[in-house]
């Protein structure tokens, strides 16, 4: 039976004779005619004799110059940075499995190539290398050419191939999108002589695009959070202008509230077909990089500011000058280089992805009064989060207090949230007492473990959040109070709403924006920036000459859970340091207590009886790119789908097919 559309994409003939019969039949003038040939290469085969592409041969155009490659690789630099650590991998993970990973541009030539050393000597008789464009017009049917084409996964297989010479190759393909528009940045695929044919070498490109994809989006954001911390000063909604921001590909990604009227009204004198809706307005750039090309007639060159910070362009600011304010008119077009001030954060320590993508946008937060609540574990420095809030945004010169909701009773938690008035009850100091709401007027109040702030007191507080007012206990007169609330929790609200111990209301009212603060575990490479960090506050502190840590002494820590994250880890650092003399403290330092150790030694790995398994080369190469993705996620099953872009089911059939069941389990019970 003939295969579906969708199936024409995956499956692979495996009468290999009979495909080059119905080749010469195709190249005679003849049609194929026969439920053998997927539908996918037929139509292939049509657009290379339309295009006249020479089916005798043997290989690619030879490849391009050192020089004209080295531009297309500029051309495509995010691509190339994203993909980077994965093509590294490929050349372990390919490695004696016969085949290579390549990685081309959206016009099918070669930037990058990686795997089985053997085979790329092979691929070099066919120009399968940097520089060679393997587009459908020059190389005929073959994975990279006919995957931009139909812009979805393809596998090629042997005779399938248009031209004589690659026929005694398999290959397997897909497109990587960019994640905010989707248009194609490039190609992956995995190639090798036929011998090396695996079904599962499809899985594995979709799982490499996949993980690009999603490193190319983290890139995007961190651009964007840049963009929009250096701009958001200029976003004021005091600002008589109004004012656009664009991201560095001229898509409009932020607006104050009077620029949206101005693009309206400035749009609507334009001829039929112009717009005036903000999200469908776009900037078109010159290839060079330089000023924006075919802009609306309304639009003054003069308005469009470069954002540059540290030599990189970040975006455009647009300026609608208000006409009718005093001295409006062109903005000028200086380039900007804002600095926000970022002491309030000098107490965060790291440099992980995770982290700096939180202090982003911890900073850019800090800028407006919207409460915010930080989530994360038990002693990953919500509170040093919360005073860099404070200290970096509009209330910095006001208090900042701090509660921790678990700390107290109901009765203590409502007299120290509220304060009293004097003989309010029985106890209650003479002259009353100002609670800490009230002593946050004009700053921000840090309300700690939110989640356990008692259901019964929740309506009240809910109330001072609503009103601006506050009533001590015993008092009937509301206190007008004003300040900007940041709260904090270990705990899931949205599971403590269901289950009846939290209210969605004030969930909604101190979760205006959050910011997920990542746990030690998560970053483990900041382990030697923490380890310096905490020897040089604690030696000083305890009057002791400078200490380092032994290479073996981090690596010992990196392998720790840290369930008690930077609070642990202060706490071990300065064990270490008070009970060893020795100017570098080695491994046989960290505290024997169980913990480092344990978890050391406990780490879980694949069961030997897992790793003979009968699998092909591409097989195993598929199971060691799930078992890493399995294990960088910490057993969590939805974050390895998103990571691998597959789906969930298809997570778990492929865990039973490579056995890796049972490692699962160990990774879980490992994190318990």
């Amino acid at each position: 039976m003939p295969a579906t559309a969708t199936g024409q994409m995956f499956s692979v003939p495996e009468n290999d004779d009979r495909i080059k019969v119905l080749w010469e039949r195709f190249l005679n003038g003849g049609e194929p005619g026969s439920d053998a040939l997927r539908r996918l290469i037929d139509d292939s085969w049509r657009r290379c004799l339309g295009a006249s592409v020479d089916p005798d041969r043997f290989q690619a155009p030879p490849p391009l110059s050192e020089h004209s490659l080295h531009s297309l690789r500029d051309e495509s630099a995010d691509l190339l940075s994203a993909s980077a650590p994965i093509m590294a991998a490929a050349r372990d993970f390919l490695a004696e499995t016969g085949t290579v990973m390549v990685l081309a541009n959206p016009s099918g030539t070669i930037l990058n190539l990686e795997g089985d050393v053997s085979t790329r000597g092979l691929a070099e008789n066919i120009y399968l290398l940097s520089g060679a464009n393997w587009s459908e017009l020059a190389c005929g049917t073959n994975a990279i050419g006919t995957a931009l084409e139909v812009g979805q996964p393809v596998q090629i297989h042997s005779a399938e191939h248009y031209c004589a010479g690659i026929k005694r190759w398999s290959c397997s393909a897909t497109v990587i999108r960019d994640p905010c528009d989707g248009s194609i940045l490039g190609v992956v695929d995995v190639s090798g002589l036929s011998a090396s044919y695996s079904r599962h070498s499809l899985a594995l490109v979709v799982a490499t695009a996949g993980r690009i994809e999603s490193r190319l989006a983290k890139m995007e954001m961190d651009v964007r959070y840049r963009l929009l911390e250096t701009c958001i000063g200029r976003l004021s909604p005091s600002a008589t202008d109004g004012i656009v921001v664009f991201d560095r590909r001229g898509r409009a990604i932020q607006a104050n509230a009077r620029a949206s009227a101005m693009v309206a009204d400035l749009a609507s004198r334009e001829p039929l077909g112009s717009t005036g809706e903000l999200g469908a307005l776009s900037l078109k750039w010159e290839k060079n990089g330089g000023l924006a090309e075919h802009l609306p007639e309304w639009m003054d060159p003069d308005w469009l500011q470069p954002v540059i910070v540290g030599n990189e362009h970040l975006g455009t600011l647009l300026t609608l000058p208000n006409r009718r304010a005093p001295g409006a008119g062109a903005a000028s077009p200086a380039v900007l280089d804002e600095r926000f001030d970022e002491s309030g954060f000098d107490k965060v320590v790291g440099e992980s992805t995770a982290l700096l993508q939180a202090v982003g946008r911890a900073r850019q937060l800090a800028k407006s009064r919207v409460p915010v609540l930080l989530l994360g574990e038990t002693g990953v420095g919500k509170d040093v989060f919360a005073r860099g809030i404070h200290e970096s945004g509009a209330t910095r010169d006001g208090p900042f207090v701090a509660l921790n909701c678990g700390g107290f009773s109901r009765e203590l938690l409502t007299s120290e949230l509220f304060g009293y008035v004097e003989g309010s009850f029985t106890g209650a100091r003479r002259g009353g007492m100002m609670g800490k709401i009230e002593a946050a007027d004009g700053g921000t109040l840090f309300l700690d473990e939110i989640g356990e702030m008692p259901i019964d007191l929740q309506p009240h507080f809910l109330r001072v959040l609503e009103e601006g007012e506050v009533y001590r206990i015993g008092e009937t007169k509301p206190r007008k109070v004003n300040f900007r609330l940041v709260a904090a929790t270990n705990r899931d609200l949205h599971k403590e709403i269901q289950a009846g111990t939290f209210r969605m209301d004030l969930f909604y009212r101190v979760a205006v924006t959050s910011i997920h603060i990542p746990s030690l575990r998560e970053r483990l490479g900041d382990i030697p920036l923490l380890g310096e960090h905490y020897l040089d506050i604690l030696t000083r502190q305890h009057g002791l000459a400078p200490r380092t840590l032994s290479a073996g002494a981090v690596t010992l820590l990196q392998r720790y859970a840290w369930p008690g994250n930077i609070r642990e880890f202060r706490n071990v650092i300065e064990s270490m340091l008070l009970t060893s003399p020795a100017s570098v403290l080695g491994e046989a330092d960290v505290p024997l207590d169980g913990r480092c150790v344990a978890h050391a030694t406990r780490q879980p790995e694949p069961d030997a009886q897992d790793e003979a398994r009968d699998l092909n080369g591409l097989e195993s190469a598929e199971r060691e790119v799930i078992r890493r993705t399995v294990k960088g996620c910490r057993g969590n099953m939805t974050a390895v789908a998103r990571e691998l872009g597959i789906a969930k089911s298809t997570v778990y059939a492929k865990l039973k097919r490579f056995g890796l069941e049972t490692y699962v389990e160990d990774l879980r019970n490992y994190r318990a």
